[in-house]
């Protein structure tokens, strides 16, 4: 049957293979099996070690009970049950065979290894704690002689193969019946004790499994009593092997203290027993760097400590005390980083280095998501980090010291390099512990044989998840400058490992950033090597783009270094072959010959120059901010190249928000061979360093009027549209590849030529307005202010045209701007002084027909303000022209707003008063008694205003005394003149506390307006 065991292998190489596809799987087994000798960890020791328990007895093939027994143990094993794993096995299984002459005195025995390779396994999968053996029997069985017999037979059969350990045996009854209570069964008790008596059991080892519903509970509660056997003989053997102490001396028995203080924590492991488990692992770790180390024993010593620093770690972890994990691991990391060994093996110590570092970081992450918290100075990226330093540097050490076996030579003194009986030990001279090897002529043959073992390895997929795992940390603590450094480091070993695509991938995601923060020589790096990518992959476009940028001026590459990568981007965009980069494989360089072959089909691609720092800069800018509608839209174009040698282009065309206009911006090469004395529009031939000027003009159409418009892109063509054609183009108007640093230089004016482009002087300018032509007319306004309350107020509007054609379609606007509509208070009207109740505030598109030269056509307004304060009054002609401009003709709108603040004020100020029959002034008035009323008027308005009439609108609780009429008909008055009438009244007996006389209305003329009328109200007395 398969083995019940409950593995936690998550720290080799976790999420490589899913990460890097099949390949990379391919690759890391090889890997894995070339150098296990060296660094890798053991599956027994990097598991959680359980007590195993074996099963015998169960024919789980054709019997379903003993399936469903089976199943019960081994499936759904939940965190909640005991740490227990399971194994079936035949009644007649044979198990590792004991020692039979056991060790009385250890004064001669001289050690030949610390652990052996084989020890864990064994005991975590091969010898049993405890040994429990299946029996089908009843209590009432018809056969129980017999059966008991059989039973008992099958007992010793287990406890023979078992001869010499300290396994627990047991025995379960299968009974098809439930047991009834203790004490009621005298058979079962009687047979039981039988049973133990034939068996030589204790009666504590002997248990009933019926076959009933709840059988996960009976198995349940068998499990937790094999986990208590099992308990008991693992704290057995921990102290079987703990007795040997007294026999041991320090001066030939140092790998023993080693070895059994192992034991003795491992069997504790098994036990559960954490917290003694590691403090043993201390001490054999203790007693570790204690040994006596040499070359010939340094691996064996470094493989053993990295094994006992993997257990400390990893338990301290487990008891939440992470600081003593870091603190064991620095110490373990600071004694053995200077212990190298044989200097020709030097890279196998770069390899446990890099291994050791690696398991840390998987604790340590292991340890986070169980919810341990890491900060950004002190989490598992760094230690991915230093694996990969240590890895790179084994690949250095191999590139400089490992060589191929000689023709003929024979790998055969390694073959057995995975199968030694002792950990870290050297095939050609297991069990040897002396200070010299015993035969050196074997030893330079086993050195050899490792170092050609070692030029098999392929670095690169050792490193690369490393970085990775330290890319995501630092990526989480957000450490940014140090992902993006792992990042290029990622992507130089991609190259060395020949997947140029992923390398120029991962290498472009950081680019950006060195631009942004000004690292040219860190760039520079990157580039080249994304250079190289670019042509062993055949990919033009990123070819082009990366010659484009290191050819520029802020690139730290050599004047001989640009000029052979300029000479190749042109061999490129002629549509031949580029020389292949310095420094590159032979094999490889042939290979990407055949894929610069030209084609047949053109390729024309994009360059995008706002991500890159170009050899090319552009400026576009409009000359002016707004444009008249009979004007010409003027756009120039300012381009600059800064590289070693001139270039020629073969297109500049620039794009507007309106399409429609593109067709008229762009300016194509029209030259052959190409001097430096050209220099008249459409020449595209650039001299490094001086700025050219392309400038470009077009009429706007009536459409965009009150529109913008706006540069949208700059677009540069190289190389031709039927063979290789590079598209560089810019988002909206260009700018510099780099913003310049202000100095205090650069502010001072400079003496330049009279034809000379200052680059830096050069605005952006990406947005112009195209405004209405200016209208040539005159608005005459006519009116005598201010205008007075409520009265109907005349302004004469005069329209004259002074263009010197026709003008048709005049039309005036008349518009009193209101915020809203409570503020809606003064009426407009045309021609005729009318008011409805209802306030016009706006006279839209008056038709004034067509105007010719210098005639004029009026128009009156009459305004009425409703309230007074200071109103703005906007007087707007419309009217259509043709105009001539670029010898076209040209249909314009224009327009003319004049405005004016009208202030309205009131006629008069009215005051009131309220006197007895005496001519005292009295506050209040009295019920039916008389009293006399006095408005007296003060006249405010400007000039002089006719009284036509006055009355008296009464509320029914007051009533005239007498029946006379105005005192005022025919009165005029002057600005500041008063006048006053008194009237006789009285109040009928009324129960209010108050009453209100009603108002006081006065009819009246200006001199140059109608008549009004004017209520002004009564205060309540």
């Amino acid at each position: 049957m398969d083995v019940v065991v409950f593995l936690t292998v998550k720290y080799l190489f976790k999420g490589i293979f899913s990460r890097f596809g099949k390949l990379t799987k391919l690759k890391k087994v090889v890997s894995d099996s070339i150098m296990s000798w060296a660094n890798n960890l053991p599956e027994e020791l990097t598991c959680r070690p359980t007590g195993l328990v074996i099963l015998t007895g169960l024919d789980v093939t054709y019997n379903a009970v003993h399936k469903s027994i089976w199943d019960s143990f081994y499936n759904n094993r939940r965190l909640d049950r005991v740490p227990l794993q399971f194994q079936v096995v035949p009644g007649d299984h044979e198990y590792p065979k004991c020692r039979t002459n056991k060790r009385q005195s250890y004064e001669w025995y001289i050690p030949k290894g610390i652990l052996k390779s084989g020890w864990m396994k064994k005991h975590l999968t091969q010898v049993p704690a405890v040994a429990v053996m299946f029996f089908d029997l009843d209590w009432d069985d018809a056969m129980w002689k017999e059966k008991q017999m059989e039973c008992s037979t099958r007992v010793e059969i287990v406890r023979n193969s078992l001869q010499g350990r300290g396994t627990k045996v047991s025995v379960v009854l299968i009974q098809k019946n439930a047991p009834l209570p203790p004490g009621e069964d005298v058979v079962a008790a009687e047979r039981a004790a039988s049973l133990c008596s034939a068996c030589e059991l204790s009666a504590k080892h002997l248990y009933v499994l019926p076959q009933t519903d709840h059988l996960i509970g009976y198995t349940i509660r068998l499990e937790n009593a094999f986990y208590e056997l099992s308990q008991a003989y693992y704290h057995g053997e921990a102290r079987k092997v703990k007795s040997h102490k007294d026999f041991l001396n320090k001066t030939t028995h140092q790998l023993l203290f080693v070895r059994h203080q192992f034991k003795i924590a491992f069997f504790n492991e098994l036990k559960q027993d954490t917290h003694t488990a590691i403090k043993h692992y201390k001490q054999a770790y203790g007693h570790i760097l204690e040994l006596r180390m040499n070359d010939t024993n340094m691996l064996e010593v470094k493989t053993i400590a990295g094994f006992v620093n993997y257990k400390i770690c990893r338990l301290s972890f487990q008891h939440n005390a992470p600081l003593d994990g870091i603190a064991q691991f620095r110490k373990h990391i600071d004694f053995f980083k200077g212990r190298i060994g044989v200097a020709d093996l030097a890279f196998e110590h770069s390899a446990w280095m890099s291994k050791q570092f690696q398991v840390f970081g998987d604790l340590f992450d292991e340890a986070i998501k169980l919810g341990l918290t890491a900060i950004q100075t002190q989490h598992p990226g760094f230690y991915y980090q230093h694996s990969a330093d240590y890895a790179i540097a084994r690949k250095q050490l191999c590139r400089g010291s490992c060589k191929p076996l000689p023709v003929g030579a024979s790998q055969a003194i390694v073959e057995n390099i995975g199968s030694l009986d002792f950990y870290g030990q050297r095939p050609w001279r297991q069990g040897h512990q002396s200070i010299d090897p015993p035969d050196l002529q074997k030893e330079r043959d086993g050195i050899a044989a490792l170092q050609a073992l070692e030029l098999l390895e392929e670095h690169s997929w050792l490193i690369i998840p490393l970085l990775n795992s330290a890319v995501a940390q630092f990526k989480k603590y957000k450490s940014l400058r140090m992902k993006r450094f792992l990042m290029v480091q990622m992507g130089q070993e991609y190259f060395h490992a020949r997947d140029y695509q992923r390398s120029i991938m991962l290498l472009s995601k950081v680019t950006w950033d060195y631009r942004v923060e000004r690292w040219w020589p860190l760039l520079t790096s990157i580039l080249m090597t994304s250079l190289k990518c670019a042509y062993l992959t055949g990919k033009v476009q990123d070819y082009v783009i990366n010659c484009v940028e290191l050819i520029g001026p802020y690139t730290t590459c050599s004047a001989e270094e640009k000029t052979r990568i300029q000479m190749n981007l042109l061999r490129v965009m002629s549509n031949d072959a580029p020389e292949a980069e310095p420094g590159l494989d032979a094999v490889c360089v042939e290979k990407a010959r055949h894929l610069w072959t030209p084609g047949s089909e053109p390729c024309v691609f994009n360059v995008e120059m706002q991500n890159i720092v170009p050899c090319v800069e552009c400026k576009a800018r409009f000359t002016s901010a707004a444009v008249a509608a009979d004007e010409e839209v003027t756009v120039e174009v300012y381009i600059r190249v800064r590289c070693p040698f001139p270039v020629r282009f073969s297109k500049v065309s620039l794009s507007l928000n309106n399409p429609m206009y593109n067709q008229y911006l762009e300016v194509i090469d029209g030259h052959g061979a190409a001097s430096e004395g050209e220099g008249h529009e459409g020449n595209l031939y650039l001299v490094p360093g001086m700025p050219r000027r392309y400038t470009f003009s077009f009429l706007p159409v009536q459409e965009d009027v009150g529109n913008q418009l706006e540069i949208t892109g700059v677009c540069v063509v190289l190389g031709s549209e039927t063979a290789r054609c590079g598209v560089m183009t810019w988002v909206g108007a260009g700018g510099d590849a780099v913003v310049p640093v202000q100095t205090c230089l650069s502010l001072l004016p400079k003496r330049q030529p009279s034809n000379h482009i200052d680059w830096n002087q050069i605005q952006l300018d990406a947005v112009t307005k195209i405004v209405s032509r200016p209208a040539q007319l005159d608005i005459g306004l006519k009116h005598q202010a201010p205008s007075l309350l409520n009265e109907f107020y005349l302004m004469q509007v005069t329209v004259t045209n002074r263009e010197d054609v026709i003008i048709s379609n005049v039309s005036l606007s008349v518009t009193v701007p209101e915020k809203d509509d409570y503020d809606r208070a003064t009426h407009l009207s045309v021609d005729v002084a009318e008011f409805d109740g209802h306030v016009v505030a706006r006279l839209a598109y008056m038709d004034l027909e067509s105007l010719a030269p210098g005639e004029s056509r009026s128009k009156s307004i009459f305004v009425k303000c409703l309230q007074t304060g200071i109103k703005l009054i906007t007087f707007q002609v419309d009217y259509s022209i043709e105009v001539k401009a670029s010898g076209h003709l040209i249909p314009c709108a224009c327009s003319k707003v004049e405005s004016v603040n009208l202030n309205t004020v009131s006629a008069f100020e009215v005051s009131v008063k309220i006197m007895n029959m005496k001519f005292e002034t009295i506050e209040a008035i009295q019920a039916e008694e008389p009293f006399l009323l006095m408005p007296e008027l003060k006249c405010i308005a400007p000039w002089a205003v006719n009284i036509q009439d006055s009355d008296l609108q009464l509320s029914k609780s007051v009533v005239k005394v007498d029946k006379s009429g105005s005192q005022l008909i025919g009165v005029s008055l002057e600005k500041n003149e008063c006048a006053a009438e008194c009237y006789c009244l009285s109040s009928l007996n009324s129960p209010l506390t108050s009453v209100s006389m009603g108002s006081y209305v006065l009819h009246w003329k200006s001199t140059h307006a109608m008549q009004y009328a004017t209520f002004y109200w009564f205060p309540t007395c």
